[in-house]
């Protein structure tokens, strides 16, 4: 019994020091003492979400200390900012926006994600602010909101609304935030922190991480202190799926896209069997389909440009002597111009774009055009008319009824003049199943006699 017992207590204490080896060395303990640096450089939009979204999932998984968003950005998507405002005020591990190196800013929807952040910190020669929303084509909004219309004070106070409520929900300056979306303000670094915009500036990574340590912050309501002073620094780089999804939520890449996947699969329905550009066209279409789940379409646009094509490529089969091309070609145009819905100078069509495109689609449309009337020229050759003018061979004659082959179909004949068998025929007119014919050689005669 007392040897069972010793061996239990010996066991016991193997047992212990095997699980705290285990726990000494598995990977929670290692991972519990780095930063995850993500990089955001760039407009911003739907890969950058993504790219976000996934580097703080990592970085929850792996246990990390905090998540640094290192910021260089003229702004972006506003869709895409509040997805990632939306992933920094959820993760459970407190997120860090740093403005660096020097020379870097964060306008715009870098503004918004900066004060979404738990900690701010910008590098000396950096600047922050100029948070005005943008229309269509890029341009500033005017400061009086008297000059704009109704349309744009909603975006400009819905804007101004958000700002404030990030602000407040980590103690910041509210009302500079606000100057910045109504007034465009930007601002530096030491004034950012004089004003209580951010919460240090630091001008590398050491210096950031000894000036934020200790700092008290609010993760889901929870305060507490963060420790950052001996932190290794993991840096996550965008990877193939952030390429793909920036290169395919370009807008200009998608509208060639979208036109490449409409004409492939027009010519491949007219011409049963090519099949290079049906496979062309569908895979196109497919990214494209997957590229408008994550951009604001306008669907009005989006109509107009397919309805365009339509047009051009109906003036094919219906004869209005380019009536309804031309109404395609505007459509076309306008729709182009309409086809994305997006407030914001990084992301538009480009007007050359546009003008080569439409270009292009005039001179399918001028082709398809020059081929119909080039058709319509042609002498019929099928039917009754295409008989008409074709040349033949007598094969019989028995009292008055005339047998010929004309085109390797034997018909009744009927002629004003006598023919012989084996003489070669002209057919001049139809009436019903029998063709009047003449001979050859008196019609030649007579159209070298006019």
């Amino acid at each position: 019994m007392r040897i069972d017992l010793i061996r239990a207590i010996t066991m016991s204490k193997w047992m212990w020091l095997v699980s705290l080896l285990i726990l000494f060395f598995s990977p929670v303990v290692f991972s519990a003492e780095k930063a995850v640096v993500l990089d955001i450089s760039g407009p911003i939009g739907p890969a950058t979400q993504d790219y976000i979204q996934r580097g703080i999932a990592y970085a929850e998984q792996e246990h990390a200390v905090a998540v640094i968003l290192q910021l260089d950005t003229p702004g972006g998507l506003d869709s895409s900012m509040r997805g990632i405002n939306e992933a920094i005020i959820t993760s459970t591990i407190p997120v860090i926006a740093y403005v660096y190196p020097s020379g870097a800013r964060a306008a715009s929807a870098g503004l918004f994600i900066m004060y979404a952040s738990h900690l701010t910190a910008m590098a000396s020669g950096t600047n922050a602010g100029a948070a005005s929303p943008v229309n269509l084509l890029g341009t500033s909004k005017p400061a009086n909101s008297n000059e704009i219309s109704s349309e744009e004070k909603k975006v400009v106070n819905d804007a101004a609304a958000y700002i404030r409520s990030l602000a407040q929900l980590h103690g910041r300056n509210a009302d500079w935030a606000e100057l910045a979306v109504r007034q465009a303000a930007s601002i530096s670094a030491n004034e950012a922190k004089q004003l209580k915009v951010i919460d240090e500036v630091a001008d590398d990574y050491p210096q950031l991480l000894q000036k934020i340590d200790g700092h008290t912050i609010a993760v889901h309501g929870l305060s507490e202190k963060i420790k950052t002073k001996n932190l290794q620094l993991e840096y996550v780089s965008p990877d193939w799926r952030y390429q793909f999804l920036a290169f395919i939520t370009n807008p200009n890449i998608v509208y060639i896209l979208m036109l490449i996947a409409i004409y492939g699969l027009f010519f491949e329905l007219s011409n049963p069997g090519l099949v290079v550009p049906g496979v062309v066209g569908i895979i196109s279409l497919l990214i494209v389909l997957y590229a408008f789940q994550l951009m604001p379409i306008n669907y009005t646009g989006l109509a107009l440009v397919i309805f365009g094509i339509a047009c051009m490529i109906f003036e094919v089969y219906i004869s209005s002597f380019g009536i309804i091309g031309i109404g395609g070609v505007i459509a076309f145009i306008i729709g182009s111009v309409m086809l994305f819905d997006i407030h914001d100078a990084n992301y538009h069509l480009t007007w050359s774009l546009i003008f080569i495109m439409s270009v292009i689609s005039i001179i399918f449309f001028l082709i398809v055009i020059n081929l119909a009337v080039k058709s319509h020229k042609k002498a019929i050759v099928s039917g009754k008319e295409g008989l008409i003018g074709s040349d033949g061979v007598v094969i019989s004659v028995m009292n008055e009824q005339i047998i010929v082959r004309v085109l390797g179909e034997i018909w009744n004949a009927i002629s004003a003049y006598p023919l012989n068998p084996d003489d070669k025929i002209k057919v001049t007119k139809v009436q019903g199943l029998v063709l009047m014919v003449e001979p050859l050689e008196h019609h030649e005669r007579k159209k070298s006699g006019e």
